[in-house]
């Protein structure tokens, strides 16, 4: 079947500095699913937290389904992540560490499955945010600078 690709948090990599990422898949309901194949879902002030030895999403927005009724889900309620014992163990020891903390950057389907790609981050300064902009703008102007030499 594939990978699609449903809903991305592209300002993550500007606000967060990406140490690690995994594969987690998600509990959803009819509802909520049905959405996610039609991509109303917002990712942008999503995080995950580890309670009671489980992992949960939050503040993930996924919009209620069209042809819903009455049994429509709650858009931002939590959604529990599914992840193996060890897996939950290791994250739960990094994210005591000192401003490290979980968020997803993708959501997407894999064989008619919903997946979010988490990700182990620790938030950027002002200065680094400034840093990879010049950085970014710098490689622009180089690409340019070639293209305009062939």
């Amino acid at each position: 079947m594939g990978i699609k690709v449903v809903a991305t948090n592209r300002k993550a990599r500007h606000d967060y500095e990406i140490l690690e990422t995994m594969e987690a898949g998600i509990v959803l309901t009819g509802t909520e699913i049905k959405s996610v194949r039609e991509g109303k879902v917002s990712l942008k002030e999503g995080f995950a937290i580890i309670k009671n030895g489980e992992v949960w999403l939050m503040d993930v927005n996924i919009a209620p389904y069209r042809h819903g009724h009455r049994d429509n889900h709650e858009p931002r309620r939590p959604r529990k992540l599914l992840l193996h014992r060890r897996e939950i163990d290791r994250l739960q020891g990094k994210i005591q560490e000192k401003g490290w903390t979980l968020i997803p950057l993708k959501m997407y389907l894999k064989n008619n499955r919903a997946k979010v790609e988490l990700a182990l981050v620790r938030g950027k300064k002002k200065y680094d945010k400034r840093r990879d902009i010049a950085k970014r703008d710098a490689q622009r102007e180089l690409q340019r600078a070639l293209k305009g030499y062939r």
